[in-house]
């Protein structure tokens, strides 16, 4: 991942220092478990722990002439410790030690992105509680639609926070696997005691079947989890950035105080940390596209996923964190104009309530359904083409003055109808 789109945190996890520390923790603990069945000396192994250790400055000299990642690897552990270097991948496979370590990195990174959505779901939710009764106008197709609030928008964003919470748990659960059944994954040359002990001790699940890798279905679920919370983030943004627009103006993302929106216009105001989240789902979704790719290899390996991987999963992880990050400092900071809310209430002149009116001339006068659509769409058309405002204009509707006079007209359009079950949808979240 660039520096410009990275975090400390999600680098550090993904770091060659890192991941050649795992995948020695992995190797001492199979040094262990044949230490418990006998096959490794206790003295042996004390020199073993003691010493070994791994320089990702050696490894690399070692790989430039072996092409082996992992001969590279094990050779370079070995020349710390010396003689009892030689127990060092005793019965293993590459794929035993890199799909193991590599389960151990993706863990550490699910936490780090469990935690970061944890802090934008309470913002989330925050926000949804303090606009809890805020009336704001709800649109479909981009159109003004019904009254809600804005508190209603900020709770079902926090639901599907909560949805992506449980995906990338049931993801967690699926990739916390660990694999040392040697080649093709028949326990031949280390039994599956080796296998428990070092799953154990690494907080690992046992495989039900592997053959020479982790099948990459479990990668791939995590890949596709971290792109559906990349898209609920999108969505979050892609409102954000509607609200904000001039002709709308009622939710800004946080400006700076010297910060500046356009190198050529200075009244410029724009999203851009919105729609940096906006660009950054795409590569995820694209990333999960490569990780699904990498379900079907030839026989029991190949290693065509394997340079993907590489860069999908560091890259994955960092951008789903920096986009945590950053939708969290949006949140927080959210700039809301309840004067402009208001404006765009009353801006239809009435229109909003076309429903209510309809289902009142039905339900309680008694019209014909489609006698009264065609009263109201008729008169909803003529204040949409400026001919008066739509309240004016039902009330000296012949059609309707013998039915109802202005009073319970006038009680029709009111925005309070909209909000009266909000409580309910609240303590249904909850």
């Amino acid at each position: 991942m660039i520096d410009r789109y990275a975090t400390k945190e999600m680098s550090k996890i993904w770091s060659e220092e890192n991941r050649l520390d795992v995948m020695l923790k992995v190797e001492l603990a199979v040094c262990e478990a044949w230490a418990k069945l006998g096959e490794i000396p206790l003295d042996a192994l004390d020199d073993i722990l003691k010493k070994a250790s791994v320089s990702a400055r050696r490894v690399a000299e070692i790989e430039a002439e072996t092409h082996h990642d992992v001969i590279a690897f094990v050779s370079a552990v070995a020349e710390t410790i010396g003689e009892n270097g030689r127990f060092v991948h005793l019965g293993l496979t590459s794929s035993d030690v890199l799909d193991t370590a590599s389960s151990v990195m993706l863990r550490q990174s699910l936490a780090l992105i469990g935690s970061g959505l944890s802090d934008l779901r309470r913002a989330v939710l925050d926000k949804a509680l303090e606009n809890k009764y805020l009336p704001c106008i709800g649109r479909t197709h981009g159109i003004h639609a019904e009254p809600m609030t804005l508190g209603l928008k900020f709770l079902n964003w926090a639901a599907e926070l909560d949805r992506d919470i449980a995906r990338l748990g049931l993801a967690e659960s699926q990739i916390a696997v660990g694999k040392i059944s040697g080649a093709v994954g028949t326990y031949a040359m280390c039994p599956p005691e080796i296998e428990r002990i070092v799953c154990e001790k690494l907080a690992l699940s046992l495989p039900d079947v592997a053959n020479q890798i982790l099948q990459r279905d479990r990668h791939a679920n995590v890949l596709n989890a971290l792109a559906l919370l990349g898209c609920g983030l999108e969505r979050m943004a892609t409102e954000i950035r509607h609200l904000q627009r001039t002709e709308v103006a009622e939710v800004f993302e946080p400006f700076a105080k010297k910060q500046k929106g356009s190198s050529a216009m200075p009244h410029k105001r724009n999203p851009i940390k919105c729609e940096r989240v906006c660009g950054m789902a795409r590569l995820l979704r694209g990333y999960a596209a490569t990780a699904m790719e990498n379900v079907a290899l030839w026989h029991e390996r190949d290693i065509s996923h394997s340079s993907t991987e590489r860069v999908i999963w560091p890259d994955s992880f960092s951008i789903a964190h920096f986009m945590l990050k950053d939708m969290k400092t949006i949140v927080d900071g959210l700039v809301i104009n309840k004067e402009n809310i208001q404006k765009n209430l009353d801006l239809t002149g009435g229109l909003i309530y076309s429903q209510r009116v309809l289902l009142h001339l039905v339900d309680k006068l008694k019209l014909p359904r489609e006698t009264a659509y065609a009263i109201v769409q008729s008169n909803a058309m003529r204040a949409t083409d400026g001919e008066g405002n739509f309240f004016d204009l039902l009330k000296s509707d012949e059609r309707l003055r013998s039915l109802i006079d202005e009073a319970e007209l006038r009680s029709l359009f009111n925005v309070d109808f909209y909000t009266k079950r909000v409580d309910y949808i609240f303590k249904n979240f909850e």
